[in-house]
């Protein structure tokens, strides 16, 4: 069954899936994928799409779209499975009684897709929750379940997971309190819209509220009719140098374990790339979103010729104007 994979991704670009399945439940994942793997055909693994950009050529192999459902409760333990959308399952545990999980409100995406990332937001980290991540390992054709202290975890995009095709994550288990107050509130911004001083807890509903409040202010929830949100969030990462060039010597700066981290957001916009940029470049079809100049958006009818083309110019004038590739 071939499929428009332009359909199944946030970009809302690329071409065709030669084979598509859907797999509703974790063994139709794992036959999915072994068969495709004993037939020696390529194997993409889809759920919500949101970080993912298809080539216009599409894809020549298995596209295997996760849509498994199911959200257990056991006391304070959670377990749900990978193809649940990520903010209802926030919004799902939060309803429960479960808290900790509010400040990765409104990221797009899957369960399964989470640990991946070690995705994070606003001072918190899934691995700050997760128990457990229950896989098929395609090496070792097998099902088996990795505890977090096994899971490569070391900070924000980090996991055994990630660059990686061995694993295809089947379900997630969290230990998450249960209370009403959030964790203690690390991040300033974050603490500031609150009105509580860092360090201090809040409502966890509140929390929630305010995360998505200051999401959607920067179009990184998604809205299908507001094309700042038709992107995979942040296209380009923060650079992390040994040193910093003289030209960005301004640029604001964090600590990293590999070096000094450099805001990727600061440095496209002082090289002349505004948010809203592109209105004039390959008849506005791409463009910075209008709201912050770290997402590369699809105004309709781009290809992902034109999205990485337009990628490739801005991180040509960055490097031009500070000496730093993005």
């Amino acid at each position: 069954m071939r499929k428009p994979l332009a359909q199944l991704t946030t970009m809302r670009v690329g071409g065709d899936a030669s084979d598509y399945v859907i797999a509703a439940t974790a063994d139709e994942v794992v036959a999915a994928v072994r068969d495709a793997d004993l037939a020696r055909t390529p194997v993409l693994i889809v759920a919500g799409g949101s970080n993912l950009i298809v080539g216009d050529c599409g894809f020549h192999g298995r596209v295997v779209h996760v849509q498994t459902r199911g959200v257990d409760f056991d006391g304070e333990s959670v377990s749900v499975d990978a193809g649940e959308d990520w903010d209802s399952f926030v919004a799902t545990v939060l309803d429960q009684g479960l808290t900790g999980l509010e400040p990765l409100s409104g990221i797009p995406g899957s369960v399964g897709a989470t640990p991946i990332q070690n995705v994070g937001a606003y001072g918190a980290l899934v691995s700050h929750f997760l128990t457990s991540v229950t896989v098929y390992d395609r090496q070792a054709g097998e099902t088996r379940e990795i505890p977090a202290s096994d899971c490569g975890f070391g900070s924000h995009r980090r996991s055994i997971f990630k660059n990686s095709n061995r694993y295809v994550v089947l379900r997630v288990r969290f230990t998450l309190p249960r209370t009403t107050n959030s964790r203690p509130i690390i991040y300033a911004g974050l603490a500031d819209r609150l009105g509580v001083d860092v360090g201090d807890v809040a409502p966890a509903a509140l929390v929630r509220d305010t995360v998505l409040a200051m999401r959607r202010e920067r179009g990184m929830v998604l809205e299908f009719g507001d094309h700042d949100t038709w992107s995979v969030g942040s296209f380009f990462l923060n650079p992390v140098l040994q040193g910093v060039p003289h030209a960005a010597g301004d640029c604001p700066t964090y600590q990293d374990v590999a070096g000094t981290k450099l805001s990727a957001a600061w440095l496209i916009h002082k090289a002349g790339f505004a948010p809203g940029y592109g209105k004039n470049w390959c008849s506005g079809r791409v463009r910075l979103s209008s709201k912050h100049a770290l997402a590369v958006t699809n105004r309709g009818g781009a290809t992902t010729s034109d999205i990485m083309a337009f990628a490739a110019h801005i991180r040509d004038g960055v490097d031009r104007t500070f000496n730093v590739r993005l």
